[in-house]
């Protein structure tokens, strides 16, 4: 806590700002043609937490809003990355996973959104959004239920795809990076014709990573056309094609032999425990997305939206058999030979959603202005899986590629019907945002869902739900709005308990308090603590020999405070300062659950230099610290701790005219750490240096 204290006594330094354009001020001082990181300010509109065009210092909720000029800056090379400089976030916990991207909020597991439509169901049934296809992302910390359904109890995160504009502007780039990344980058919009835009995005890339024998390849394209008939019509129609031709970075290395000693040394990063050329993680995606916009006059408005999501998946792989014994798992006095799971599935998934809904603004008073959103929702998912799974043993520190079998390159035999789930839900809700004086906002809000799952083709199991939201905030002096909130959230969760029971849907609802200083426009520092709780978490079952069995506890508290600032400042400086304490605990067990560390911290910086009329230069910097963190289980039950670690990022970026050359470091003291060893047997391995070379023109 006392490290928390300080960051932010700190990170203050960032208040005392005075309330005139930051920017303008910049522009006088350095020229007009220096870059700048425009990080989130005051005035800034998010839509994820209300579903309407609300300033973040009239939300009674902290909402932070990632540019993608900000995250590309950083260095994100996937969705995960993107949130490596957000207040009480854990990204990437399990290492720089390549076949999933995840985040820990508050402790707890955030759910992916894609234009404020979940897009991600189930695990291993689709690849990673890509960063580059996305103008921003946005992160709701705590419960949003009552506008988006199922959710995470510990946030969402939605991704906000690019749209055509109608001024015509482009980017076309070449990168070459560590791991031999190669890649062509391409970003064109512009009008068509009277009322119609369009625009396309895509990527192309080969590459290796820090695993040896896997790659990282993808081909993506986004097209995109607006139809703009009137100043009160827009609709927008987002294709994407994308896919992946990868593998598993995650190798599930064992305890004894990474973080334990081991006789015969520690294993290697970059080891890869698999067949080269059969161990795959590969996989095609289509997206289809309709957007419609419609204001009928300056006080009612719908917004319609629809998606279709199709996903083909082949992942196989190995595993060692660190779970038997995770003391020892190995099968001989010399601790060099293991068992050696094989593991393969091929996956299905469709996915339709679709969000309607319908805005009112009207006044109730001379002074009480209110903004009331009544909608429908509606999402089905469908995902199928064939398995196969054999047993190998190998030697992990002399391994035979060669004698290990492909398995005629399919599955391994006998296969079996890995997972078969059908889910449905809708929802309705309705919302209020009343605005007193132009000083104080009250959220009111309420939603009743119907769920229906089966699996396996059985019977259809149905749940139903009420959630509700209250909040308030209030500018009780210049630039000081204190707020405070009450939100709920419950999740339907697919599959089944060690014993055989359907699972049944987590909830939860938290409790924050918090103040919010906006000094200047673009300035926002926001002070916050929560408690959260949450019932019916899926955790391991540590009482069955299948390491990935699960059973669901009776309830789990999460509680901290957290800090976050961002600036856009005088002299083309941006800052962006967070610190976050957390304490998430499966209540009557007095311990933190696995592989959530108690505290984190980082700080990110640009600075931009007018070198002459035609010519600028950005300079970057970050420093992210995750804090230690302790695994428990049976053959540990004092705990498997994972150290601490501290990483540094850079920038460099010269423009010329339309030229821009830019070079991103993360990591780039070449860090060697864990991000996460758990007491059922395995460790992951942390991110090493990658460093990126980038030419772009842009126009």
């Amino acid at each position: 806590m006392r490290r928390l204290i300080v960051s932010i006594l700190c990170a203050t330094a960032l208040v005392p700002i005075s309330a005139h354009s930051a920017e303008a001020e910049a522009d006088a001082e350095t020229g007009a043609d220096a870059r700048t990181i425009v990080v989130t300010g005051a005035k800034s509109a998010a839509t994820t937490s209300t579903k309407t065009d609300t300033p973040i210092v009239q939300i009674p909720q902290p909402i932070t809003v990632i540019d993608d000029s900000v995250f590309l800056a950083q260095g994100a090379v996937s969705i995960g990355d993107t949130l490596n400089y957000v207040s009480g976030v854990t990204a990437n916990p399990y290492g720089p996973d390549s076949r999933v991207d995840g985040a820990f909020v508050r402790g707890i597991n955030a759910l992916q959104f894609r234009d404020g439509m979940r897009d991600i169901f189930s695990y291993y049934a689709s690849i990673r959004a890509d960063p580059y296809n996305f103008d921003q992302v946005e992160l709701v910390r705590g419960p949003a239920s009552v506008l988006f359904g199922q959710g995470a109890l510990g946030g969402i995160m939605n991704l906000v795809s690019k749209r055509p504009e109608f001024e015509t502007r482009g980017e076309v780039s070449l990168r070459y990076g560590s791991f031999d990344r190669k890649e062509a980058l391409l970003d064109l919009t512009g009008p068509l014709a009277d009322g119609v835009a369009a625009r396309v995005v895509a990527r192309v890339r080969d590459a290796n990573t820090q695993t040896d024998y896997v790659p990282d390849d993808r081909v993506m394209v986004s097209p995109s056309i607006t139809f703009k008939p009137s100043s009160d019509t827009t609709f927008t129609l987002i294709g994407l094609y994308q896919e992946d031709d990868g593998g598993s970075t995650a190798q599930f290395l064992p305890l004894v032999g990474t973080i334990l000693p081991n006789p015969n040394g520690k294993l290697a990063n970059s080891l890869f425990v698999g067949k080269p050329g059969w161990d795959r993680y590969d996989g095609r995606l289509l997206q289809g997305t309709a957007l419609l916009e419609h204001r009928f006059d300056e006080n009612a408005r719908i917004n319609l939206k629809a998606r279709y999501i199709d996903s083909d998946l082949t992942y196989f792989t190995h595993y060692p058999d660190n779970y038997s014994n995770p003391t020892n798992p190995f099968l001989d006095a010399d601790q060099r030979i293991m068992g050696l799971y094989v593991d393969g599935s091929i996956a299905r998934m469709e996915i339709f959603s679709t969000d309607n809904n319908l805005q009112l603004d009207f006044n109730t008073g001379s002074s009480v202005r209110h903004t009331v959103l009544t909608g429908i929702d509606y999402a089905a998912n469908s995902v199928h899986k064939t398995g196969g799974f054999a047993y190998e043993t190998f030697d992990i520190y002399d391994i035979d590629y060669a004698a290990l079998s492909n398995y005629g390159g399919g599955l391994p035999t006998p296969t079996y019907i890995a997972e078969d789930v059908d889910q449905e839900q809708t929802g309705i809700y309705l919302q209020d945002q009343i605005r007193f004086h132009d000083r104080v906002s009250v959220v009111l809000g309420a939603r009743r869902d119907w769920t229906r799952s089966k699996s396996f083709g059985g019977a259809w199991r149905r749940n139903s739900a009420t959630t509700f939201r209250a909040g308030i905030i209030g500018e009780l002096a210049q630039g000081i709005s204190p707020f405070f909130s009450y939100t709920e959230s419950f999740e339907p969760i697919a599959g089944t308990a060690s014993d055989g029971s359907a699972f049944i849907p987590k909830s939860g609802r938290q409790f924050e308090a918090g103040v919010k200083f906006h000094p200047a426009d673009a300035v926002l520092v926001t002070v916050t603590g929560y408690h959260i709780r949450e019932s019916n978490r899926p955790v391991s079952d540590d009482s069955t020999a299948d390491p990935f069995d699960q059973v669901q506890i009776g309830a789990l508290t999460s509680k901290g405070v957290e800090f976050e600032g961002r600036a856009t400042l005088p002299g083309q400086l941006s800052l962006i300062a967070n610190a976050s304490y957390n304490e998430a605990e499966a209540d009557g067990t007095g311990r933190q659950i696995d592989n959530v560390p108690k505290f984190n911290a980082s700080l990110w910086t640009t600075k931009g230099f007018a070198l002459s009329d035609e010519a600028s230069l950005l300079l970057g910097g970050g420093v992210r610290h995750v804090g230690s963190q302790r695994s428990f289980g049976a053959a540990f039950p004092d705990g498997v701790r994972t150290p601490a670690f501290t990483l540094v990022d850079a920038l460099v970026e010269l423009s010329w005219r339309d030229w821009a050359f830019t070079v991103n470091a993360t990591n780039l003291f070449g860090k060697s750490y864990y991000s996460a060893c758990l007491a059922r047997g395995d460790c992951f391995m942390g991110s090493e240096r990658n460093v990126m070379g980038t030419v772009s023109y842009r126009f």
